[in-house]
């Protein structure tokens, strides 16, 4: 019998850290704050539409696009949000999750030869999905504690073949934001080369201090070349429904509608209603968004006092960072395993976000969870 071969087309890559984490965790019985994952249910509103859908039979697919109402629910969101109006259905499109949205538009931007431009730390995906394309990632490290972007290596890093730049704020994993003084260094380099945008705004309604979330999407010149991605289980605390939604220009949606249909054509036609009741019905839930996670970023960091490690400052998302340089001089990857197999809390290593890692010696924590659980870990942690 012949033997079967098979090249792979990712090669490099092996199971996702969160996997590797979470399945530590379980096996150690240690507390989980590693994989970025809401503790807490959906809204009470929210489960009881998606049963009552089930139970009257719309268990069809749905349009490819996402039904109508889900799209005009969309548009109105972003025009209370960000004060911009869209035409929802031909700059809409409903997708099965964020991830997604975003393999996606990187597959309708990226051409055999091209190169997109990410920020390290980077979400695990981005990278693949350039790759599977046919793409190369250009990687411009930030590093610790402040985590900001260095322009002029951004603009020494384009070439002729650049073809685009994958932006992240409020930022997963440094939970930083960009301000608008980065917007306008944006602004200036996407203009002068003619790059287009992909902007992952997923924790676009989780940014603190009051300080309002900066999205593309309040931008004319940059949503004209833009696909903004954002995701409703990272807004309603449903991340296992795999719901999220792109907005772009008509004529890119177009391009992306082409590829989105033959991935997943259509995404949960339940959900879609449950959500569109959910938009119209309930914006008190997304006004309270901040608020109700800076208490729970207040909670862990004022319990964290005590620990001898040192916190870097988290603007936005359900993410805070710890350096532990005072603690252990393990690199994060062992670090992260002597937490969970010794401590009994599981964290994720910063390291594994970049393509060439600094030495930087910090943790990744999600503060997603019940308070009780984020004093518990807390009091494991400052034993250390």
């Amino acid at each position: 019998m012949k033997t079967l071969t098979h090249s792979s087309k990712l090669p490099h890559l092996g199971t996702s850290i969160f996997t590797t984490m979470t399945g530590l965790a379980n096996e150690y019985n240690a507390i989980n704050l590693s994989q970025g994952f809401p503790e807490f249910d959906a809204p009470e509103r929210l489960k009881q539409g998606l049963a009552k859908y089930c139970n009257q039979g719309f268990n069809q697919y749905a349009p490819s696009s996402g039904i109508a109402p889900l799209q005009a629910q969309i548009a109105a969101l972003t025009e209370r949000t960000y004060g911009t109006n869209i035409n929802p259905l031909d700059t809409v499109t409903v997708t099965s999750g964020a991830t997604e949205a975003l393999f996606v538009a990187i597959q309708t931007i990226t051409h055999p030869g091209d190169e997109i431009i990410i920020f390290d730390p980077a979400y695990d995906s981005y990278k693949p999905a350039i790759e599977l394309a046919g793409g190369h990632a250009v990687h411009i490290a930030m590093q610790a504690p402040d985590y900001a972007i260095d322009w002029q290596h951004v603009a020494a890093a384009i070439t002729d073949r650049t073809r685009g730049i994958i932006i992240n704020t409020p930022h997963n994993p440094s939970a930083k934001t960009l301000k608008q003084a980065e917007f306008d260094e944006l602004k200036k380099l996407v203009s002068k080369h003619q790059l287009l945008l992909i902007s992952d705004e997923v924790y676009e309604h989780i940014a603190f201090e009051g300080t309002p979330h900066i999205s593309v999407l309040s931008d004319p010149e940059l949503f004209s070349r833009a696909f903004v991605i954002a995701s409703f289980g990272k807004t309603f605390h449903c991340t296992g429904w795999k719901m999220g939604y792109c907005i772009a220009p008509e004529a890119l949606t177009q391009e992306f509608r082409k590829i989105h249909q033959y991935v997943t054509f259509s995404s949960f036609t339940p959900a879609q209603l449950a959500l569109t009741d959910m938009l119209a019905e309930e914006s008190e839930h997304i006004t309270a968004l901040a608020p109700f996670y800076q208490h729970k970023r207040d909670l862990l960091v004022s319990a964290l006092q005590e620990s001898r490690f040192t916190i870097l400052p988290s603007e936005g998302t359900y993410f805070l960072l710890l350096d532990y340089s005072e603690i252990s001089p393990l690199d994060d990857m062992a670090f992260c395993e002597y937490l969970i197999k010794e401590v009994g809390v599981a964290a994720i290593p910063l390291s594994v976000f970049y393509q060439s890692a600094p030495n930087d010696k910090v943790i990744r924590l999600c503060f997603a969870k019940e308070d009780d659980t984020l004093l518990q870990a807390a009091q494991m942690l400052t034993t250390l």
